[in-house]
């Protein structure tokens, strides 16, 4: 028996929850997952997981072996990243989940981390709000905003820069908000992050300003309002990501220049500092220098452009 493969897999079917999940994540035959988890009960002669019509759940002794399985496994994923052919060949695949903005501008640019390190893939996963790493098997993940999670490491990467926007044929029905307290009387079209779907914050550079809005549209993804927005459903704050080239267009108009958008702190988490793999090192540096080389991702970047 192979250990580290029967512990990996006894590691996948405790995140996943059921030995054909497992299967379909390590691309293998439920049959097969089955005689891995067998073996390892065998050669440890003892029962690992409790398997019922309802599910499965870690015995006592699953539960006591498994944060072993963890370390090692990591000490055998560092032992395979040291033995690479000069140190840093990175391996394997990395989870990363960011705010969609930010995965259309990395996705642009992971081809030339993907063709200098050949036998790494990044699973790139759109989600707007925070969720469970270890649940969801996210080696990464980018977080706009506070993060009040003490458990996680957090690295502040970076700012963003948004907009208040909306279509010409919009601006052409309803005049254009000169100040934060005209917006009520305007169709609001908000990217609910994290909850927050009734509140727009903005700055004129000495005061922060909030204001209340009862949005006709919300979604939990940018690029959903970012089209509503093209086609004059009303006003909305968009990255400069996806607002700028619609801008440059003239297809987008930024509107209230005295009242920008509040900046938000743009945060890598991750679980533990401790042993990180080099795949997920690798990833978690390209995503430091690609956010470096956008100005208004930058702590005093910010140099918004207005037609």
């Amino acid at each position: 028996m192979d250990i580290v493969s029967a512990l990996r897999t006894f590691q996948r079917v405790v995140e996943t929850g059921s030995f054909s999940a497992a299967a379909h994540d390590l691309d293998v035959t439920q049959p097969a997952v089955s005689r891995q988890v067998a073996a390892l009960e065998g050669h440890f002669n003892t029962r690992l997981l409790h398997r019922t019509t309802s599910g499965l759940s870690l015995t006592a002794e699953g539960e006591r072996m498994l944060p072993m399985a963890l370390r090692i496994l990591e000490a055998v994923e560092e032992l395979g990243d040291a033995a690479g052919s000069d140190g840093t060949m990175a391996s394997g695949k990395v989870r990363l989940s960011v705010p969609a903005p930010l995965g259309l501008y990395l996705s642009e640019r992971l081809g030339d981390l993907l063709a200098a390190h050949p036998k790494l893939s990044v699973e790139l996963i759109f989600r707007e709000q925070g969720s469970d790493m270890i649940e969801e098997r996210l080696d990464l993940e980018v977080r706009l905003g506070h993060v009040a999670d003490s458990s996680l490491v957090c690295r502040r990467i970076g700012w963003t820069t948004a907009f208040l926007v909306a279509s010409p044929a919009y601006l052409a029905r309803r005049a254009a908000p000169r100040a934060p307290k005209e917006i009520k009387d305007h169709e609001c079209l908000c990217y609910n992050r994290a909850g927050e779907a009734n509140t727009w914050s903005f700055s004129n550079g000495s005061e922060d300003i909030s204001v209340r809005i009862s949005p006709r549209l919300t979604a939990c993804n940018a690029v959903a309002i970012h089209r509503a927005a093209l086609a004059g459903a009303g006003l909305a704050v968009l990255s400069h990501i996806i607002a700028m080239p619609d801008i440059a267009a003239g297809q987008l108009v930024p509107v209230m220049k005295d009242f920008q958008p509040s900046r938000l702190p743009v945060t890598v988490v991750y679980p533990s500092r401790r042993n990180m793999p080099l795949r997920v090192k690798t990833v978690l540096d390209f995503l430091i220098e690609a956010m470096g080389q956008d100005p208004s991702m930058c702590a005093s970047g910010a140099d918004r452009q207005w037609n």
